[in-house]
């Protein structure tokens, strides 16, 4: 990693992958499989991509959003909501090949993710030749930022033009069947946030959960695999964290369970933001569990009103 540093932390973030729509259902009683359940059901959009891209645009730093949507009335919606937090949507390509993207998702009573469904066919529409069309872009950013649900050879360009821009990369490993198509590329990852089933696909190993080291376990393999910072996610336990240099822990912040769509992905957003302003590792990680919390606390993917503040508002000591 010594050849790609942030030279340029005022730079725009490029943030390349997933963008759709929620819609998350919450029984209000214990689950009851086999027929039907009384609940609430909410809509807003998501996409991994999409919720960094509107984080770091709501704390203040400059994003450009490489995605795609359908020309339908979802993508036109999508678009001017995402352009209206901040981001620069110039380059989401539109195409009629598909629907925009949905995520589909039952959260049990306490707020907890207890089953989804995705379809987003139409990032494969993102292909390889799409992206080259956006070099410049990569020279003009500071890092890069992506998801797994974007297909291997697209991932494999990216990398390749992070590498000639000589710009970090960070990465959401986004799901256990999703995450193999990251495992070339760990050397090059600046970041990496993966849960325990994730981290596990990408170390090509299990961990004894009955260690209560494993989550760190498992961080300090990702690290020995060549990423620059790993951060495992527990859901309420918190997370661990390694570098060549650091490791430690960050418990979970006490809070009534809303949402969990998006968590992750305001706290890959606050770290990320740490770096761009010099924020130590361990300072950002606990910034990140402050966004994750934040979100766990709102019916959507994305704090609206997120900011800096509100962070540190929430930070654990």
């Amino acid at each position: 990693m010594d050849d790609t540093f942030i030279s340029s932390p005022e730079s725009p973030v490029l943030v390349i992958g997933a963008a759709g729509q929620d819609l998350v259902g919450r029984p209000l009683h214990d689950l009851q499989p086999g027929t039907s359940n009384p609940g609430r059901i909410r809509k807003t959009f998501g996409g991994v991509a999409r919720n960094v891209a509107e984080n770091l645009a709501r704390l203040g730093h400059p994003v450009t959003l490489l995605t795609v949507v359908g020309q339908d009335w979802t993508g036109d919606q999508l678009v001017e909501q995402i352009e209206g937090a901040g981001v620069d949507t110039r380059f989401i390509l539109r195409t009629d090949k598909y629907p925009t993207g949905t995520y589909l998702a039952l959260v049990d009573s306490k707020g907890w993710l207890h089953s989804a469904l995705d379809d987003m066919r139409i990032i494969s529409c993102l292909t390889p030749a799409f992206v080259e069309g956006f070099s410049d872009l990569f020279q003009e950013s500071s890092l890069i930022f992506v998801d797994a649900n974007l297909a291997k050879d697209t991932l494999r360009k990216i990398f390749s033009l992070a590498n000639k821009a000589k710009i970090p990369v960070c990465a959401d490993s986004t799901s256990a069947l999703l995450a193999n198509r990251l495992r070339p590329h760990l050397r090059r990852l600046k970041l990496i946030t993966p849960n325990l089933a994730e981290a596990e696909i990408l170390c090509g190993r299990t961990f004894d959960t009955e260690n209560p080291q494993y989550a760190l376990d498992a961080a300090k393999c990702l690290v020995a695999h060549g990423v620059e910072i790993a951060i495992v996610t527990q859901a309420e336990l918190g997370v661990c964290y390694a570098t060549s240099e650091t490791a430690g822990q960050v418990p979970a912040l006490r809070t009534d369970v809303v949402d969990p769509t998006g968590s992750g992905d305001a706290l890959t957003s606050a770290v990320i933001f740490g770096f761009l302003n010099g924020i130590p590792i361990d300072d950002a990680v606990r910034l990140g569990v402050s966004a994750a919390s934040l979100t766990l606390r709102y019916p959507g993917a994305v704090v609206p009103d997120l900011s800096l503040e509100k962070l540190y508002d929430r930070l654990v000591i």
